[in-house]
């Protein structure tokens, strides 16, 4: 990408077209004689969806709320209170409540993978397995890395799976719950989880990963098993690595 390009597409510059984008998709609903609540209503949920493809927390609420405020602002429609219900019966759509003992919708910065294959290498045609992909970012990263494996993602929202299928046409995406996913074909399984469900990230992988295979996952990690490796993203992100069999850490059965 040229820099002359790159400063175009600089920040504010994304959360306005979004909001253009709303406006238009609003005014067109109503062009079409749709009732102007509903027109609202799937206005708001496009800048929803939009806001997911923001990597910033506080970028996403931007893009998200600023059609709907800027509606309200302009006085030009009074909705009834329960349309406001609409939004949130989306994002459960998008991100279902059997998926929220996982971790949120975080992506995974671009360049967090960039030394993986070093530390883990991985022949062509290996079999990579993103377990929670969310909209891609992750399945992207590992690409950077592994440009000739073979690239898998699992997700649970059947919205988020159709959305990185776009993203990622070159990757193998199904819906399902990475949980219940066998891992014992993967030669390195990615995650991008939270604290709270490391544990049972690496018991699943200590049972299931063939000797050789690798666990990697950003940011967190399981303090009852040995990493075999940690790298540091350019982000200041961990990235640890496992490798089986796994080892239990030293103190862990004195826990």
């Amino acid at each position: 990408m040229s820099a002359s390009f790159a400063s175009l597409i600089r920040w504010p510059l994304p959360a306005l077209a979004a909001w253009a984008g709303c406006w238009l998709l609003y005014a067109s609903a109503l062009h079409l004689g749709a009732p102007a609540a509903l027109a609202a209503v799937v206005a708001a949920l496009a800048g929803l969806l939009t806001s997911v493809l923001t990597p910033a927390r506080w970028r996403r609420i931007v893009v998200s709320a600023g059609f709907p405020l800027s509606l309200l602002l302009s006085g030009t429609l009074s909705l009834p209170s329960w349309a406001w219900l609409l939004p949130l019966l989306l994002f459960v759509l998008v991100y279902p409540m059997r998926a929220w003992r996982d971790a949120p919708l975080f992506p995974t910065p671009p360049h967090a993978l960039q030394s993986l294959a070093r530390v883990a290498p991985l022949p062509d045609g290996a079999c990579v397995l993103d377990a929670g992909c969310g909209l891609g970012h992750g399945l992207r990263a590992l690409r950077g890395a592994y440009p000739h494996a073979a690239l898998a993602g699992i997700e649970w929202s059947g919205a988020l799976v159709a959305l990185a299928r776009l993203a990622c046409p070159w990757a193998r995406i199904r819906r399902g719950d990475m949980w219940q996913a066998d891992w014992s074909g993967y030669d390195l399984v990615y995650l991008f989880q939270r604290p709270e469900s490391m544990a049972r990230a690496l018991h699943k992988a200590s049972a299931e990963l063939r000797a050789g295979a690798w666990l990697a996952s950003l940011e967190f990690a399981a303090p009852e098993w040995q990493p075999d490796a940690v790298l540091q993203a350019d982000d200041g992100k961990p990235v640890w690595l496992y490798r089986a069999p796994l080892t239990p850490a030293p103190c862990a059965g004195f826990l």
